[in-house]
């Protein structure tokens, strides 16, 4: 008889998860996996679900921040003022509609780490995959746009006046 192989972390966090999922009718962890790495959470808590939430709320801030500079480039990396030339009102509204999404689920975010509640932490990981599905394709819409395969040339003037 050969002993046991031990659990690794993420097949012990897929158990667990498992037990949340079919009290509150989560999504399936391979789906909310590909979309919010959560295979990375630490399996060590007591509030598994709101570590969930924290690595979702992780990812959401980085798309904010994306659609942030987009729209409002002010401080923007120069590479971006070329890309955003290729973008019109429609993708600026649509990414405009996706960030006004985006945001809200930040502030429920910041109201569920204020007050913690399984059920709301649950109701706010149905939520965002749900979703998640549409916004992720409007936002694949723009950044298709925005790498249409030209590649971003940067004028390098090394000519000087010395007046």
């Amino acid at each position: 008889m050969t002993p046991k192989e031990p659990c690794t972390n993420l097949e012990e966090l897929k158990q667990e998860y498992e037990t949340f999922r079919q009290k509150y009718e989560l999504p399936d962890f391979t789906e909310l996996n590909k979309h919010f790495d959560i295979e990375e959470i630490d399996i060590e808590t007591e509030f598994l679900l709101r570590k969930i939430r924290r690595n979702i709320s992780e990812k959401i801030a980085g798309y904010l921040r994306f659609i942030e500079i987009i729209l409002n480039p002010s401080n923007a990396p120069m590479f971006f003022f070329k890309l955003i030339k290729k973008l019109d009102s429609d993708d600026k509204t649509n990414l405009t509609k996706i960030y006004e999404n985006l945001s809200s689920f930040e502030i429920k975010a910041i109201s569920l780490d204020l007050n913690y509640d399984e059920q709301k932490e649950a109701e706010f990981i149905k939520n965002i995959q749900n979703n998640f599905k549409t916004f992720k394709n409007e936002l694949l819409e723009v950044i298709k746009k925005l790498d249409n395969g030209e590649g971003v040339k940067i004028k390098n003037n090394n000519e000087s006046y010395f007046g």
